[in-house]
């Protein structure tokens, strides 16, 4: 989740928080159903309120959120079974919570795994937490399990991280080796020509698969320059300067966009993005569990893979008709679920169970084709993140101010049973409650036809 490329537009420096979908981690994608505890309208986070937030990321296979605000502080909060917290043990957190560990650094960008969390500094400096079995912390060895607290990739001149489900892609700016990649190669997901898989009892059959715990140059790509990259759960895609796309990795349900559904273990140029389709240099690309897009020429959207569970599986990328003449800056893929920011809009679609499309309580749970979120409408969205049943969103608080008052606020619980932690924010405005969420607001949702410029 996933994880996937989140633009964040500079201009506009931070804003306000929003959440919606299922806060229950300890039974998220373990339970079938709906589960307790979801927010299904954009709701504010009490600890957050305050605070200028630039950036968020989770994945399409976590149940953990990131968050990283305009000084350079990194807010973790959700599962942390593994230590993918940062926060130096395995306590689950429902509250954002500083990462105090990284208060030297100034972070700028994260990605997060199922159990693992990358963030690269300022300085081109990456570290890494949570779980290690697979390599994909990038410390070079796999001698502890779980890492609970932040420690170094062995990666250099780091300029933006992607993870997978149980890897990490890094994007550097040293020459010859512009993408790194480390940790489960099952699939070929780390693009370098092996799935390093080995039986390991004699006399029968018992594959696994050999961990990379140290981060190495995709061969392939290195005459390449790789500018953006997106993870799915065992899938990679990339871009290149020229505008070029690559997939590699696991290849069921199409999702590799090269009209076969065979794994790839090197990086393979998807053919529909050459000459006058190139991807410009601002273009979005995204990552879901099971599928992937991308912007075109023209800002035109493409998704191929499986977009939902009945009809055809897309093989090859096709246009998304109903987001075109949109000006799509920043888009993420969660399990089955899309946030995109696009003019002063809010859109998403997918598969949801457990409020994660923001549709409030009388909208509809899932929809096939992209919507509005119409609580959010005329917010300008500065960053998008998708999580396994959840979502996040960073609005420009610029004239919203109304808006932003008339959205729920949810406290989450304290760090454990009967004690109170130390909130993110300490300048809270008092805010009358019911219980721990306000009175939840009737919302509903717009079609979103072709809007054209």
């Amino acid at each position: 989740m996933s994880n996937v490329e989140k633009e964040t537009d500079e201009k506009k420096g931070g804003g306000e928080i929003l959440f919606c979908g299922g806060t229950s981690w300890e039974t998220i994608g373990r339970k079938k159903g709906p589960v307790e505890g979801n927010l299904v309208s954009p709701t504010r986070l009490r600890s957050l309120l305050n605070v200028d937030i630039r950036f968020v990321a989770s994945g399409c296979a976590s149940c953990h959120c990131v968050a990283l605000d305009v000084e350079g502080r990194c807010f973790t909060w959700g599962r942390n079974e593994k230590g993918q917290l940062g926060v130096g043990d395995k306590i689950q957190r429902d509250r954002p919570t500083l990462v105090s560990q990284l208060s030297k650094y100034k972070i700028v960008q994260a990605s997060a795994g199922r159990n693992h969390t990358v963030v690269v500094a300022e300085n081109g400096e990456s570290l890494a937490f949570g779980w290690n079995k697979h390599g994909q912390l990038g410390t070079g060895s796999t001698k502890n399990e779980f890492e609970p607290s932040p420690v170094s990739c062995l990666v250099s001149d780091v300029k933006t991280t992607a993870c997978g489900a149980d890897f990490t892609v890094w994007l550097s700016s040293v020459e010859g080796a512009s993408i790194l990649t480390a940790g489960l190669p099952q699939y070929g997901q780390l693009g370098h020509g092996t799935d390093n898989e080995y039986n390991t009892k004699d006399g029968s059959v018992k594959l696994a698969y050999e961990a990379q715990p140290r981060p190495k140059p995709i061969a392939s790509l290195s005459g390449e320059t790789i500018v953006k990259v997106a993870c799915g759960t065992n899938h990679t895609i990339a871009v290149d300067a020229n505008g070029h796309v690559y997939t590699w990795g696991f290849g069921g349900y199409g999702r590799l966009g090269h009209r076969e559904q065979k794994d790839e273990w090197e990086p393979r140029r998807v053919d529909v993005f050459q000459r006058q389709n190139v991807l410009p240099p601002d273009a979005v690309i995204s990552a879901g569990s099971v599928n992937s897009a991308c912007t075109a020429a023209g800002g035109q959207l493409y998704m191929w893979g499986k977009l939902k569970n009945t009809g055809d599986d897309w093989m090859y990328p096709k246009p998304v008709l109903d987001l075109s003449g949109w000006n799509l800056r920043c888009m993420d893929s969660g399990n089955m679920h899309h946030f995109v920011g696009a003019d002063q809009s809010c859109i998403s679609w997918g598969q949801a169970q457990n409020g994660e499309l923001g549709y409030g309580p009388m909208g509809q749970k899932s929809s096939a084709i992209p919507k509005k979120v119409d609580i959010l409408e005329g917010m300008y969205v500065i960053s998008v993140a998708c999580g396994l049943s959840h979502s996040m969103v960073v609005v420009d608080r610029t004239n919203v101010a109304d808006q932003l008052s008339q959205l729920d606020i949810y406290d989450g619980k304290a760090f454990e049973e009967g004690t109170e932690e130390e909130p993110a924010n300490q300048t809270q405005p008092a805010t009358k409650r019911r219980g721990r969420m306000q009175k939840t607001r009737k919302t509903t949702t717009t079609m979103i036809w072709r809007k054209w410029a």
